[in-house]
């Protein structure tokens, strides 16, 4: 039976599937170090992560089993997709599946912010009554700022206009606008114009410090700022001292260029005890609903793939879905060179087959064929399909078979 490794707390959902589907689960509460990766990775075909584990190159040339890696999450900057390609392994991640959680979190803390409500709520508990209307505002009419209009962007600026904002947004891409959102030329125009900027930007080595003092110093007197993207866009110890010095006037960050582990470790920042701050353990996708989509949604992709050769959405590897079944089915990733398919059809050819579909693309240096056939296939086919010197990895697709 083959093996199934989930880290980091995935939604028993996904356990459910890869069990239906006759793989054999293991689950683990927390990340794994490199080292502790690779010998939990003996035997296992595929791996289900979120945003703390680790997958290098060295720990993919040592586990040559896995065939897939699901990262049960948006980002896949964890993992060095182009060595797990030329691994041969299939990277699949949830793009869509938690949107609506990061989005529901930021206009909370948009309100919660402009409202003041973390400092109501401490002087309460703390026995003081203080009712007063005193820097708290509606967010009605203001304007928030949105840099990065992909699938959270986009939608959060629908969810922002309805409850009456005017929205800005800047994106290295010429997105198209939605509603009435208006697009900024620069991120400096956006900084100069809105009262609240909040970050939704992917996981690329380029934004790494994109947000920092100077950035923070552009901004309005007493606007808001929320991250909710990457931690290492920005630079906390600039975000400390504009917050310091009331130049910003609340923030609410959810991810952190430094992130414990597992659940329970101790956490520190120089954000923590700060005046209208809002500091939450990177849970802008970890609702109940959206945690279930996503292991639905990942553990269902790491199951096709292996079952149907189907690399749809896949973050690495080119796109195949061959649809319909014969009797065979077999995969070939292989170096993208003229002529393999050619030389593929005619080994088929020779072992006395016929090709009843097939489907193939390309990717950068790599190229993906899927190919059915109209008998079982022949160990001396499948000896010289791996023997091709263009061959990455062969891979036999139905049940639990992989070669």
């Amino acid at each position: 039976m083959s093996k199934a490794l989930l880290l980091e707390n995935i939604d028993p959902v996904a356990v459910d599937a890869l069990t239906a589907a006759g793989y054999a689960v293991e689950t683990r509460r927390g990340a794994l170090e490199p080292a502790e990766l690779v010998a939990a990775l003996d035997g296992v075909a595929l791996l289900g992560i979120r945003s703390k584990t680790q997958v290098t190159a060295e720990v993919l040339r040592q586990c040559p089993e896995l065939v897939a890696v699901g990262a049960f999450c948006i980002g896949t900057n964890q993992i060095d997709l182009a060595a797990a390609a030329a691994s041969g392994v299939a990277v699949f991640n949830a793009p869509y599946s938690n949107t609506r959680s990061v989005v529901e979190l930021a206009i909370a803390e948009i309100i919660s912010l402009a409202r003041r409500l973390l400092d109501r709520d401490k002087a309460l508990h703390a026995g003081t009554w203080d009712k007063s209307a005193s820097g708290s505002h509606e967010i009605r009419g203001r304007t928030l700022g949105i840099v990065g209009y992909g699938n959270i962007g986009s939608q959060l600026s629908v969810l922002a206009e309805a409850l009456g904002m005017r929205v800005l947004y800047y994106d290295l891409e010429d997105k198209l606008a939605l509603g009435n959102a208006e697009r900024c030329g620069s991120l400096d125009e956006l900084l100069a114009r809105a009262e609240a900027v909040t970050l939704h930007v992917d996981g690329r080595g380029g934004n790494a410090g994109l947000f920092g003092a100077e950035q923070f110093a552009r901004m309005r007197p007493r606007s808001l700022f929320l991250n909710l993207s990457r931690g290492f866009v920005v630079d906390h110890e600039a975000l400390r001292e504009h917050i310091l010095s009331g130049h910003i006037a609340g923030a609410a960050v959810d991810v952190f260029p430094e992130e414990p582990a597992e659940q329970g470790d101790a956490f520190d920042s120089v954000l923590r005890g700060l005046p209208n701050v809002i500091l939450t353990p990177h849970v802008g996708g970890s609702t109940q609903e959206a945690q279930h989509d996503i292991g639905r949604f990942v553990a269902g992709k790491l199951v096709d793939y292996l079952a149907s050769g189907t690399t749809t959405l896949s973050v690495n590897l080119p796109t195949v879905a061959l649809h319909g079944r014969s009797v065979e089915r077999f995969g070939l990733l292989h170096r993208n060179v003229p002529g393999v398919l050619a030389r593929v059809d005619a080994l088929v050819g020779e072992h006395g087959l016929n090709v009843d579909g097939q489907v193939l693309a390309t990717r950068g240096q790599l190229g993906y064929v899927v190919t059915d056939v109209s008998a079982e296939l022949p160990p001396g086919l499948l000896a010289a399909l791996r023997a091709l010197p263009e061959s990455v990895r062969l891979t036999i697709h139905g049940p639990l078979r992989t070669a």
